[in-house]
Parts: C-alpha cells; structure tokens; sequence
C-alpha cells in the first residue's frame, strides 16, 4: 500500500481543514458562487422536477396516484396554515371534525412549512404548494447534504454529488414523497449536522480555527452553533418530529462510537460539547415548552400512536430487493411492504455489496465506523418486533421489542428507522469516493467511483405517476359557499368525509379551509380508553348517507330519522348541508336528503339546504 493509500485510509474528513487566516475567511473570493457547484445543484433541483413532473402540468387536475388519499390531507393541512396570514391560526383547529376540532401538533401537520408558503397557497392553491413543497422536499434535500458533503467534509465534488443525490432521491425518499412531505423535507437535517459538528469542532482547543488563541476553546462559535441548533430543533418539530427523533437518534449512536474510537479528541472536547449542546437543549425547550404540551396533554391529545409496530415493521428480504419506483425495480417486489410510500429498506443487493466493501476497505477510521455500526442499528430496528422475512412472520424477536411501550418512541413506525440507512450509507460512499480519486493506483481512481455508480444506477427514480382528479364544485371553487354557511361555520358535504375517502376535505381546502366540516381524516383520541384512532365515529346520520352513497339504495327514513338528523346537526352546530352534482349515487342522496329535509336550493352545481 503506497503512503498515499495509508493517509486516504486513515484521513477522516471529519476532522477540520487547515484554516485561512483572518483576512482569507473574510475575503469576497471566499464568498464568490463556485459555478461547478452552483450547476451540480442545479442539476439534482431538475432531477426533482422531472420526478414530479407529473403533478406540473395541472397541479389542480393531477393527484398523486399512488396515495391520493394523504396528499389530501396535506394539501387540507396546507390550507389550514395558511391561516395564519389572516390572525386565524391555533393549535387546536376548529375546521376538521366538527366541534371538537384538531389537534394540529398531534398531526403531522407540517406547520412551518404550511406557514413559509402560506402566500403561494393563498395566491394559487394548497395543490400547487403541495406540488411545490413535494419537488422541493427532493432537490434541496439533495442540495442540501451536497453543500453539507462538500463544505462540511471538504469531499471531491464528485464525491459530493453522489452522496447528496442518493440523499435527495434514494428509493426510501422517492417512496416516501407520494405525499408524506413530513418524512422528506429534509432540508435541515444537513444544517442541523453541521451546527454539532461546528460545536464540536470549536470545543476543541487543538481545532485549526483556535490557532493562537493558546489552545483555548473558541467559545463564540460554540455559541453561535448553539443557537443555530436550537433554531434548527425547533423549526423541525414543526415540520416533522419523527424525522426529528430518527435523526437524533442516529447522532447519539454515531456520537457514542466516534466518542469511543477517538478518545483523546472526546476527552478534549468533552466540556466544550457538553457546554455548547446544554445551551441548544435549554433553548430548545424554552421554545418548545408549550407547543409539546399541547401536543401531548392539549384538547384532542393522543397518548400513543396510531399505528401498530407490528404491522407497519420492515420485511428482511426487501433489503436485497429494488423498489418499483427504482428504475430496475418490478411492480411484484410492492408485496415486500406495505404501501407504495413505505419502500424505505428498498436498497438492491449491488448497493449493499458496495457499501459493505468500502465499509470495510475504510473501516478504520471513526467516521466510517460510526456509519456502519449505526446503519446496522437502525436497520436491526426497522426490523419490528418480530422478524419477518418474504412476508412470512417469524418467531425471531427483533430488538425493537425493546422499545415498545416507550413514550414518544412508539410513535414512530420501525420500517422508518431504515430511512436513517440514506445518509449513513451515502456518508460512506463520500467518504470511498473522495478517498478513491486521492489514490496513486489509477485503478483505484476509476474502479471505486466506477462501483458506486454501478451500484446507484439501478435504483435510478423514475417519475411518480399521477392520475386525474375530480375538479372542486363551482360551488366552492366560485365562492358560492359563502351564500350557505358564514366563514368558520358547519358545513356537511355529503357524504362526509372519511379516512378512505377524505375527498370533500378537499372542498374545504379549496376555500382556504373558511369552512368548518365534520369528521374526516385526522388523529385524535377516540379509541378505546381515549387512545389515538384514524379519525372519529360517525353520527347516525354521517352514517346513512355513507349507506345511501355506498349502496345507492334509499335507506328507510321516518320520523325517527328525522329527529336523528336534528339531533346530529344540533351536535355538528351545522349551518348548511350540500349535496354537490357529480356525486356518486347523486341521485339516491338526493332522494335520502329531501326525504330527511324536503327540498333543497341550487346554487351553483350544487342543490343545499339550510339547517341552521
């Protein structure tokens, strides 16, 4: 092995460059765009656009065809936000499930992202903010760890643009983008790295930076990282908390390992570290003190999630296996999870090949290291608490076992733990690439890069198919609702809406949610003993339109009925019932409704009646 070989081996990119002097880091040529770059991250920002271009043409007239049914909530959570340009925004909405409302830090409900672009859903619709937010989620995560790999670890260009690109658009993102937008804007995940690096890195006294300051610890820009991290920590819960947790949860084991392969540099920083993440902890939970109360012991609280560990655990073949959204992929390897925004573990067998060889080819130093053994937690995790392998459950106990029951934690699905594998293994392939192109051997320079890209190529996305959706009622979309209920009144679409079929959430986020419904698809405490559900119970009535519109059978109406039919409207505090024209078995719910109430008005393409 040359001495080249040995220092690309042992070299960690973890550790800082040589500083420039004072003048050097402050000079305009340090700041002037590096046009390499600025076209790299402009190619993976169109890379997002092609995926999604699908939704482009008519985000208005396109929905997400593989989970059209989430991207609905998300745009109705768009709409919700929004509200806050008009001063009417609170933890606890009133627009959704009507009267009890929801409780929107118990939803993933994307609050500071639906804030950001509150002017874009307020000027042209939450569908083209969601379609907006679902390209963006892709490109600037991917912009994103590739500024994080160049910038913070000082990697080959190259190097960098794998790592970010497979960041941006691995399977488990690409997978997770039909409509989980809480699951892929990432885009603080690489600031939040970066700001423990930085205070890393300035508690230790030995840190090029702290030249001559007589090895002490530059405590200015532990504080700056402070405050940076706990501005990060803060804005994330609001985006999305499990990837908060995830991403936390991965540092701590990578902090344990790196701790332990590097003593002396832990036992120098230790203080310092301690210091700068005691101050971001503290002003993380001054900011965040409330928020997470309400979350937790506000109206309309869960104590526990919503979803079984035990279903939703990742398939052990599906490791090996590449997603149907992957370019090599095939629509029978689906049978491997269980849905088409769940093909987190979707690796391929090439990939793992590779990202096991440069595991072990680099396996001395701490930072490769810490990737590995971390990668390899949290994919034992993602495992669930039973093993299963081909869709047949196993009688192996996984270690997830070991954290059922946990608060908070059994809020988080197991197979998404595997989304933790994205960053830790493009980590590993930046650091084998960069350390391949400083190789003598000319082989190696072409053989590494030229593996990795093998490799990647494969699980290459393809565009995520859209299909048409059903155009809003001109009497949402032309304001006609307004001459039936007052803004934030009840309205009752009917049928109402339901966690399968959420549709008429959608009038409602077409009117900038200026309207109140009942029921529909959220989580909130209705299960037994006040434990999470998937939205609410029906009321009588919610229940016989569900039949008449299900059967296309009138159900039998008398006075019983009727009285029923007041007595739920009395609850919902309902202004206004609408039937719109279009709906399926339209003319059996019309026959129910004015059997229930008489006859209705038309406005518009919709016949309503008044009920309060």
């Amino acid at each position: 092995m040359t001495s080249t070989a040995r220092a690309a081996q042992q070299a960690d990119p973890a550790d800082p460059p040589p500083a420039p002097g004072r003048s050097a880091r402050w000079s305009p040529a340090r700041f002037r765009p590096d046009l390499p770059d600025l076209a790299i991250c402009l190619g993976l920002l169109l890379l997002a656009v092609w995926v999604m271009h699908g939704l482009w043409p008519s985000p208005t007239g396109k929905v997400l065809g593989l989970n059209p049914e989430d991207q609905t909530l998300y745009e109705w959570f768009l709409a919700v936000d929004s509200r806050v340009l008009h001063g009417d925004f609170s933890l606890l909405t009133d627009r959704l499930n009507a009267p009890d409302g929801v409780n929107l830090m118990a939803n993933t409900t994307v609050i500071a992202l639906g804030t950001l672009f509150s002017p874009v859903t307020l000027l042209f619709g939450a569908p083209v903010t969601f379609a907006l937010l679902a390209t963006l989620s892709l490109g600037l995560t991917a912009v994103a760890f590739y500024l994080l790999f160049r910038r913070v670890a000082r990697a080959h260009r190259l190097a960098a643009a794998i790592g970010g690109g497979f960041c941006g658009f691995a399977p488990g993102m690409i997978s997770q983008n039909n409509s989980h937008l809480h699951m892929t804007a990432l885009w603080l995940v690489p600031v939040l790295v970066w700001a423990v690096v930085g205070i890393l890195r300035a508690a230790d006294p030995r840190d090029p930076v702290n030249a001559g300051r007589e090895g002490r610890r530059g405590w200015r820009r532990i504080v700056i990282f402070s405050l940076v991290l706990a501005v990060t920590v803060t804005v994330q819960v609001f985006i999305g908390e499990e990837v908060l947790f995830l991403t936390a949860l991965t540092l701590v084991i990578m902090t344990l390992v790196y701790a332990g392969a590097r003593p002396r540099f832990s036992r120098r920083v230790l203080g310092g570290a301690a210091a700068g993440l005691g101050v971001a902890v503290a002003l993380s939970v001054v900011a965040l003190a409330y928020p997470l109360w309400f979350q937790f012991k506000g109206p309309q609280s869960v104590p526990n999630g919503v979803f079984s560990p035990h279903f939703f655990s990742a398939d052990l073949a599906s490791f090996k296996t590449i997603s149907p959204l992957s370019l090599f992929g095939r629509d029978e390897n689906a049978r491997l999870s269980t849905g088409p925004a769940e093909y987190n573990t979707f690796l391929g067998w090439p990939l793992i090949l590779v990202a096991v060889g440069c595991a072990i080819w680099l396996i001395r130093r701490p930072l490769v290291l810490a990737c590995t053994i971390a990668a390899v937690v949290m994919a034992a995790l993602s495992l669930g608490p039973e093993v299963v392998v081909a869709g047949t459950r196993t009688d192996v106990v996984g270690p997830y076992r070991l954290l059922l029951g946990l608060p908070v934690v059994d809020g988080a699905l197991p197979m998404r733990f595997a989304l933790a594998l994205i960053p830790l293994i493009a980590t590993v392939l930046v650091v084998a690439v960069d350390a391949a192109l400083k190789l003598e051997w000319q082989v190696g320079r072409v053989l590494v890069p030229g593996l990795v890209a093998i490799a990647l190529l494969p699980l290459f996305p393809k565009p995520l198919p859209v299909v048409d959706r059903a155009p809003v009622p001109e009497f949402i979309s032309g304001g006609h609702w307004r001459d039936c209920v007052s803004p934030g009144g009840v309205m009752i679409p009917v049928p109402p809406a339901t966690p399968k079929e959420p549709w008429p959430m959608r009038w409602s986020a077409a009117a900038g949610a200026g309207f109140a419904i009942p029921e529909g698809f959220f989580i909130a405490p209705y299960g037994a003993n006040g434990t999470a559900s998937m939205g609410t119970y029906s009321q009588p009535t919610s229940q016989l339109f569900k039949q008449a519109a299900t059967e296309g059978v009138v159900p039998g109406i008398g006075d019983f009925q009727r009285a029923q039919a007041k007595a739920d409207f009395a609850f919902w505090k309902a202004q206004c019932v609408v039937l719109a024209d279009g709906t399926v078995n339209e003319a059996t719910l019309r026959q129910t409704l004015e059997q229930l109430l008489g006859p209705g008005k038309r406005i518009a393409d919709a016949t309503t009646w008044k009920v309060g």
